[in-house]
């Protein structure tokens, strides 16, 4: 098969595109022939090596893939080759097959194509395990999205709204703000002109910024505010007064979904399998694809996801596969 590799750390120019050894499948796994995949900033954090990988970890990035599953290995039970799935990874994903544990596939929803799935896995469990399982999130809270036009920011708009929560985000200039209050927001701040501290406070921050956006969502939450940090696009270090945090009996958590266990995977896989998919099958959420690459051409997709400027996910497409 072919698969995307990183042949040295730097910009997109090191990405190619050559044969590599076939996966099989080890026990509780199966090989999914790969329709697509979609770009996530942790792939670009990987070229970069700013992402050092765990040794069981696929060298090859790409976190999530649709596609048909090509061969079951043994003890795996209700999959058949031929289904149709998307599927949550550890890395592999930018190939022409890739090796999954069978507790993170996920059905394709109903209304949505084979290549259009390949940008769900990653970004609902995301959004679902930081949201609901982590923050706790309720109907009538008050909820602030950092980066509401990304892939994640901009799923986690539609489920919080889904819940019944009041959603501000903050948004990048002022054409990006109509286009965050389309998608559902009750508020969009420009974070260029105005400060979201101004519009607390906030039950529940989705923070994908880190660095110095630290010590303002903390100023920024509500009693038994949550605080969860899931990026660190702005750096790794952060002023925090715990002043605030004990008073407001405040909670700030750090998380990652790459470096959890299986069993957690499948924990918030099969969530957001009962969860999320009706909300995007009844159309309540609905999947934003901003544009197709080539999946040869990774290269100019992470060259179209650090300029910015895109609304939802940048899938690549494996026209040999799909």
């Amino acid at each position: 098969m072919k698969a995307v590799t990183i042949r040295e750390h730097g910009g997109p120019e090191v990405l190619e595109w050559i044969e590599v050894e076939d996966p099989t499948p080890a026990a509780g796994e199966v090989v999914v022939d790969v329709a697509a995949g979609a770009l996530n900033r942790a792939d670009v954090m990987q070229r970069m090596g700013l992402y050092p990988l765990q040794p069981d970890w696929s060298p090859y990035p790409g976190l999530e893939v649709s596609g048909r599953i090509a061969a079951v290995g043994e003890g795996v039970t209700g999959w058949r080759v031929g289904d149709e799935v998307c599927a949550l990874l550890t890395g592999g994903g930018y190939a022409q097959k890739v090796a999954v544990p069978a507790g993170q596939l996920l059905t394709i929803p109903g209304g949505v194509g084979l290549v259009e799935a390949a940008g769900l896995p990653e970004v609902t469990a995301t959004v679902w395990s930081n949201l609901v399982m982590t923050a706790g999130l309720k109907a009538g809270e008050t909820l602030l999205v950092h980066g509401g036009l990304g892939g994640v920011g901009s799923m986690a708009i539609q489920v919080a709204k889904a819940l019944g929560a009041r959603v501000v985000t903050t948004v990048g200039g002022p054409e990006k703000v109509a286009r965050a209050r389309e998608l559902g927001a009750d508020a969009a701040i420009d974070h260029r002109a105005e400060d979201f501290t101004e519009h607390g406070p906030y039950d529940v921050i989705l923070d994908v910024v880190g660095g110095d956006y630290l010590e303002r969502n903390v100023r920024s939450l509500a009693a038994d505010g949550r605080l969860v940090v899931i990026g660190l696009q702005n750096g790794l270090e952060g002023k925090l007064n715990l002043a605030e945090i004990v008073f407001k009996r405040a909670s700030v958590h750090g998380t990652t979904l790459r470096t959890r266990s299986k069993e957690d995977k499948a924990e918030i896989v099969a969530q957001v399998q009962e969860n999320v998919w009706p909300m995007i099958e009844d159309g309540t959420v609905k999947p934003l694809v901003d544009r197709t690459v080539p999946m040869a051409d990774a290269a100019e997709g992470h060259r179209l996801m650090e300029a910015g400027g895109h609304l939802g996910k940048i899938l690549l497409v494996n026209d040999e596969s799909a």
